[in-house]
């Protein structure tokens, strides 16, 4: 299937995207009330929308790059962070960013970024991230839904007692793909190597474990072709175990010990990236990391085995999904010059 190339345009911060977005509800997206029938749907495309940069020129600019997704069936965008790095931690600029994404037509689906709130201080200059965090779930995450007008319907994470906190990290089907977010901040996934302050990260890593072990379980019984998992920070999971002490060390830790006994190799991402290795080493179809970490050159699908990975940096890319073929995705950058695709 030709797709035709998004033009070229530098972004603004990333939730101004959904202020200007007016194009209908897509269509192949399972929305509340909506079902879709089985097989149905299997082919549809999605948009990633990279890193807020927080550079106040980029307006006009990112509002043209709106104007040429216009009109196309698109079924869902992700949006990774709201705000930029030097931007303010607060509530005004926070519900700012979120009322302008859910004025999209398309459903909008937000994945926290580390900019969002880990390197947020109060006025006393200590950490104040995971307070900014809370913020940041109750504005977010408050509906089942997905941002924007043509709602989408989510499983939250948040609906199991347990994890009550955890409203960012949601789950949605379309066609035979199974798309999921999940907090991994860029910074080290917010592990800091000072002692004793680690309890944020140790508790995030549980409902991680957790949430990952579920949706490969819906994933197998529902025989999907894919699963999609959308996150801030590169798990580096398509590196090769380490040598060494450093790797003797990392294999040696039994995963279940880490959120008591702290990551030996101070890797904040060591414990994920071996579940989900393991993950997907069991399963048949497709799996696909996407984060928001900067890439070099022209960005595509890194393939090892049945596990792959892409970068979405700062730009906006077009991901177009056909289950029945051998790669399910084709990833198109926002180009003035149409171009070969990239696997």
């Amino acid at each position: 299937m030709t797709v035709r190339r998004l033009r070229s345009w530098v972004l603004l911060p990333v939730a101004l995207f959904c202020a200007a977005a007016g194009v209908p509800a897509p269509a192949h997206a399972r929305t509340a009330g909506d079902a879709v029938e089985p097989g149905g749907g299997a082919d549809h495309r999605f948009v990633l929308v990279g890193h807020a940069t927080g550079k106040p020129d980029d307006e006009k600019a990112f509002r043209r790059t709106v104007d040429a997704l216009d009109g196309r069936d698109t079924a869902f965008l992700v949006v990774t962070g709201v705000k930029g790095e030097k931007e303010a931690c607060t509530d005004k600029l926070y519900q700012k960013r979120r009322d302008m994404m859910d004025d999209a037509h398309r459903p909008v689906i937000v994945v926290l970024a580390g900019s969002d709130w880990t390197g947020c201080t109060n006025s006393a200059g200590r950490s104040d991230a995971v307070e900014r965090l809370a913020r940041l779930r109750e504005l977010l995450y408050g509906s089942p839904d997905a941002l924007g007008t043509g709602k989408l319907a989510l499983t939250r994470q948040s609906s199991s007692p347990r994890f009550r906190a955890y409203a960012e990290n949601a789950h949605w089907t379309v066609g035979k793909v199974l798309y999921a977010t999940l907090n991994l901040p860029a910074n080290n996934n917010h592990y800091l190597n000072e002692a004793g302050r680690n309890s944020e990260w140790e508790d995030r890593l549980v409902a991680n474990r957790f949430w990952l072990n579920r949706l490969f379980t819906i994933a197998r019984r529902d025989k999907d072709a894919a699963i999609v998992l959308f996150a801030d920070g590169d798990l580096k999971a398509l590196a090769r175990p380490q040598g060494g002490l450093r790797g003797l060390l990392a294999r040696a830790v039994p995963e279940e010990t880490l959120p008591l006994g702290g990551n030996p190799v101070n890797d904040g991402f060591a414990a994920t990236r071996r579940q989900v290795q393991a993950l997907a080493q069991k399963f048949p179809g497709k799996v696909l990391l996407v984060d928001g970490a900067p890439h070099a050159g022209k960005p595509g699908i890194e393939w090892r085995g049945n596990l792959g990975h892409l970068s979405t940096g700062q730009g906006a890319l077009e991901v177009e999904v056909e289950p029945g073929t051998k790669h399910v995705f084709a990833v198109r950058i926002a180009e003035a010059k149409d171009n070969k695709d990239a696997h």
